[in-house]
């Protein structure tokens, strides 16, 4: 009587068991997540009971979770060894590399770069295409989308699944709606990229983030700050961003904009320079790209003695980043001087950034960062001048290894956060 009485409640009351589903939904994905991610960040191979007791699940409801796990495809298994059980050999598992291919795009203000990878991140295919921000918004997305379905008609012919594309672009982003609010240097506004990319070529699991968040991303999950749970990604560029890895996690801010660092209003000289924003005095206009492009310009023209021009001329090339690197390499003073100067501006926002957060590193990356070796010791010798000598002690301040390539691998990272905090939207094969 008590069961036929308990049934017609249920069957009256939907409410309840729809909420129990959803709970029940809810806590198996976010085990999934906790599997996936135990196997992802460490390295190691691992095997079931060891990985039970690791995230806090009795035997069988890990077993369950790794079955899932490996006919989606994101796990492996890759052997046996004696090292289980008493008397039973355990299977080791992995993060499966060949789970799917990843597309990323940086949609930079130099240029527009695609990578294919695999899950782990190994670059299969890559395509870079040159611009600047004059070009006209029309073209540059037709040229992004010409790159991207290129790189989607690669993926077919190696016959693999796409799980995911990733755009990282150089301005404010409303990622729950993935659209560009705002980029400065384009001057672009309300562009739904999302939507734009998803009509275009059909694909489902599409990111936006911003350029200096999704190089963030990346070194969390690819790059030196993978077991760090604060740090600050710093970008340079044609302009100034940051990423703030806080408590484990991205912080977005109320909006999703935190992280606009190179519009700070700093005094590093007795006048204001105007930023593209229409502010004065932005930290990016003493610090970025431009600007130490700009102040070379300013030493050649007083005939400076350096060997800057002749490298130009050498490799009927413009001044350029790469160009100053090389001069400097060779020990041209008037380069390594260029170089400190950046390098104090640079380090005075920094100081800021350590004074606030407190974090444990500070990664700088982008463009810049080829010429880090030059830039660094200026950099760490004007953070100690400014900041708190407590603060300072113990904060690592380090290259992203990335390079140029570290927004595009951003992007790769934007997709591949997904998926580990959200393993079921990889479907089953």
């Amino acid at each position: 009587m008590c069961c036929i009485i308990s049934l017609l409640w249920k069957q009256t009351n939907p409410t309840m068991i729809t909420a129990s589903v959803v709970n029940n939904t809810f806590l198996r994905e976010r085990n999934l997540s906790s599997v996936l991610n135990y196997i992802f960040y460490h390295k190691a191979t691992a095997f079931r009971a060891k990985l039970a007791a690791r995230v806090g699940l009795n035997r069988s409801t890990a077993s369950s979770l790794v079955q899932e796990l490996i006919e989606r495809d994101l796990l492996r298994e890759t052997g046996k060894n004696s090292v289980g059980e008493i008397g039973r050999p355990a299977t080791f598992l992995e993060v499966n590399p060949q789970a799917g291919f990843i597309i990323g795009v940086d949609l930079s203000v130099d240029f527009i770069s695609v990578l294919i990878t695999d899950f782990s991140c190994r670059v299969l295919w890559e395509r870079k295409f040159p611009i600047n921000s004059k070009i006209i918004q029309a073209d540059a997305i037709a040229k992004m989308l010409e790159l991207v379905k290129e790189a989607i008609e690669v993926c077919k012919e190696k016959n693999n699944r796409i799980l995911g594309l990733g755009l990282a672009v150089p301005g404010l982003v409303d990622t729950n709606e993935d659209t560009l609010i705002y980029a400065p240097r384009f001057n672009w506004r309300n562009v739904p990229l999302r939507k734009i990319l998803a009509e275009s070529t059909g694909l489902h699991e599409i990111y936006i983030e911003n350029d200096a968040n999704a190089a963030t991303l990346g070194e969390h999950i690819y790059g030196v700050a993978g077991k760090t749970g604060d740090f600050i990604f710093v970008f340079i560029g044609k302009g100034i961003g940051s990423g703030l890895f806080l408590n484990g996690k991205l912080y977005r801010g109320r909006n999703g904009y935190a992280g606009e660092i190179g519009h700070l209003p700093i005094i590093a000289e007795p006048f204001h320079n105007l930023c593209d924003c229409g502010n004065l005095g932005c930290w990016e206009t003493y610090a970025n790209e431009d600007t130490i492009l700009k102040r070379t310009n300013a030493r050649l023209e007083k005939k400076r003695n350096t060997i800057i021009s002749s490298l130009m001329a050498e490799q009927h090339a413009p001044l350029s980043i790469s160009i100053l690197k090389q001069a400097a390499d060779a020990g041209d003073q008037e380069s390594l001087e260029i170089f400190s100067e950046a390098g104090e501006a640079i380090g005075i926002g920094i100081a800021g950034l350590i004074n606030i957060f407190n974090p444990d590193k500070v990664i700088v990356g982008g463009p810049i960062s080829i010429s880090g070796n030059h830039l660094l010791p200026a950099i760490i010798n004007s953070v100690k001048k400014h900041t708190l000598p407590d603060l300072n002690q113990n904060v690592e301040i380090l290259l992203s290894e990335f390079g140029s390539n570290a927004v595009v691998i951003g992007a790769i990272a934007s997709v591949t956060n997904q998926i580990l905090s959200t393993p079921t939207i990889v479907e089953r094969r």
